[in-house]
């Protein structure tokens, strides 16, 4: 890194992640996106893992591609930029990175509006700028449209008059890591020589656009890298692009300049900024986790596969309501054998009003077979007698199932499609579950199925092991990690992991993170952990054929 550095005439900052924050809205709008990529016939374009530049890009580009999502340890840490991204995905296919851009600014206006300068006191480091003689000017991919609004409300709109010129990537010829829109700007006000430019920016695509427009390159460590991230980092195919100087802060840039001469009006430091704290994915993430490829998949019925949540409620609540003369009040878990806080609450909402409370059922997050958990705790002729009577007041109620999710028919028609072996294990009775089954929003599901276990199909229900090991008796197979069970409740975790198969815990509820550390705490007491957590059906296609391809 240089040291020694021609004093600038004109000093060009990049925008987002520079000089302003904008994570939300942006992180939001490339979700979208990503989510689109088929639409979009960008898939094609995207770049080949052995093009990316190093280990990390690697592993963006393969997650994007499998999951259409970015990676969670990206959106918690919030480091990289969406040209950055851009340039991941799509290499130096410059006709696909700038569909990318339009369809992301057409999801951006669906977002934008919060803006805040990226660190504190930014407007008296501009003013030291300009008061040394330093013209000042903004060269940023995002669109104009955006920019104008984001200035007249950043620090109350009093940045609008500092910049001398400002070139949006909607107005240029070509978006970043192109040079165009720092070649325009020079010529804009009347610069021609490329070393008495600064172009600070936080990413590695903007220290390839300083290199090829022939300016000095300073990288704003917006992101508090550590300096090994440096290394390797700046790497091309066409050129190594190291910045010619590397700032935390704004302090620093200016601490840069006065190594070629003394500043005036020079404001007073800012303390340190300080690294965001480092995301640790969980063990169960699908980027994480290791599992052996299936052999066998067997799924939950209810809120896995298809929703009967209204009916299933309300048979609850009829059950609930006679628990006096069924005998089952005495026979609820004490607050010493509750699991949690939450649970004991559950319980003494029962207690005292016989029905569920209104939250649950409005929430339509926890399962018939988790509500006798959470209530019986590890009284199983309890829950026998729960789950018998539920049976009867569920033959009012039930009729069309619906699919949990849109996908799902087109999952399981991909996966007879490959060959893979089926099944479905439930709680329910296997008279609610034939009708239900050639009945999913008008359609018969049961060419989808090998095999089928009932919760009166064995002497013991889910969590106990019988129903999965019934299963896989018709295959000739034994229980092992290459059969999967997807469920989307604790009972099916423990199902799953007492029998010795891979637990895949289908988050249809999309609980977040602080829930499921609490419902699998993995502890001595309650130590079943799902093997991975899926959210949705794709990430579940997904995560089958990655696993497959790994066998291959």
């Amino acid at each position: 890194m240089m040291t020694k550095l021609p004093f600038p005439q004109l000093m060009l900052f990049d925008w987002h992640g520079t000089l302003v924050n904008t994570l939300d809205a942006m992180y939001q709008a490339v979700e979208v996106l990503l989510d689109q990529l088929e639409d979009l016939d960008l898939v094609p374009s995207m770049s080949r893992e052995m093009e990316t530049r190093n280990a990390d890009d690697e592993k963006l580009l393969r997650y994007v591609r499998v999951f259409r999502h970015l990676p969670p340890k990206v959106l918690a840490e919030r480091r990289i930029s969406r040209t950055d991204i851009f340039d991941v995905l799509f290499g130096g296919d410059d006709m696909a990175k700038l569909k990318a851009h339009r369809a992301y600014n057409a999801h951006y206006r669906n977002f934008f509006g919060e803006v805040k300068p990226f660190q504190a006191g930014i407007y008296g480091y501009l003013c030291c700028l300009k008061a040394n003689g330093i013209r000042l000017g903004v060269a940023t991919n995002r669109s104009r449209e955006f920019l104008e609004a984001e200035l007249a409300l950043v620090d109350g709109g009093r940045w609008k008059d500092i910049f001398d010129v400002v070139v949006c990537g909607d107005q240029s010829r070509r978006y970043k890591p192109a040079p165009d829109m720092l070649l325009e700007a020079m010529a804009k006000v009347g610069v021609s020589q490329p070393d008495s430019v600064w172009y600070v920016g936080d990413s590695q695509s903007d220290m390839l656009t300083a290199r090829r427009a022939g300016v000095v390159s300073v990288f704003y460590n917006g992101a508090l890298w550590e300096r090994e991230w440096f290394t390797g980092s700046f790497v091309d195919h066409e050129m190594h692009y190291e910045p010619n100087a590397i700032v935390d802060d704004f302090d620093d840039l200016l601490d840069l300049l006065e190594n070629q001469q003394a500043l005036e009006q020079r404001p007073e430091r800012q303390p340190p900024r300080e690294p965001p704290p480092v995301h640790v994915e969980p063990d169960w993430h699908p980027s994480v986790a290791q599992l052996t490829p299936p052999s066998l998949i067997l799924f939950d019925w209810h809120a896995t596969l298809v929703d009967t949540l209204d009916a299933m409620y309300h048979a609850v609540d009829d059950m609930l309501a006679e628990f006096d003369e069924l005998d089952l009040m005495q026979r609820l878990v004490t607050d010493a054998k509750a699991k949690s806080p939450e649970d004991m609450k559950l319980v003494a909402h029962v207690r005292q009003y016989k029905q569920l409370h209104p939250k649950i059922k409005a929430d339509r997050k926890i399962s018939r077979t988790d509500i006798f958990e959470v209530l019986f705790g590890e009284d199983d002729e309890a829950k026998r007698i729960a789950h018998g009577h539920f049976t009867r007041h569920y033959r009012k109620y039930f009729g069309t199932a619906l699919p949990f999710e849109p996908r799902v028919r087109y999952v399981l028609q991909g996966l007879r499609d490959i060959g893979m072996p089926v099944g479905v294990i439930t709680n329910r009775d296997r008279e609610f579950f034939v009708a239900e089954l050639a009945n999913v929003n008008g359609e018969n599901w049961s060419e989808f199925f090998d095999v089928s276990v009932c919760g009166d199909d064995t002497q013991k229900r889910k969590p106990h092991i019988d129903q999965l090991e019934k299963a896989v008796e018709g295959y000739g197979k034994s229980l092992g990690e290459d059969v999967w069970y997807v469920g989307d409740s604790t009972t099916d975790t423990i199902a799953a992991k007492s029998a010795g198969v891979t637990s895949v815990f289908f988050n249809g509820a999309q609980w977040d993170q602080p829930w499921l550390n609490k419902i699998f705490p993995g502890t001595k007491r309650y130590p079943y952990k799902p093997d991975v957590v899926v959210n949705d059906f794709s990430e579940f296609w997904a995560l089958v054929l990655a696993c497959r391809n790994r066998q291959m």
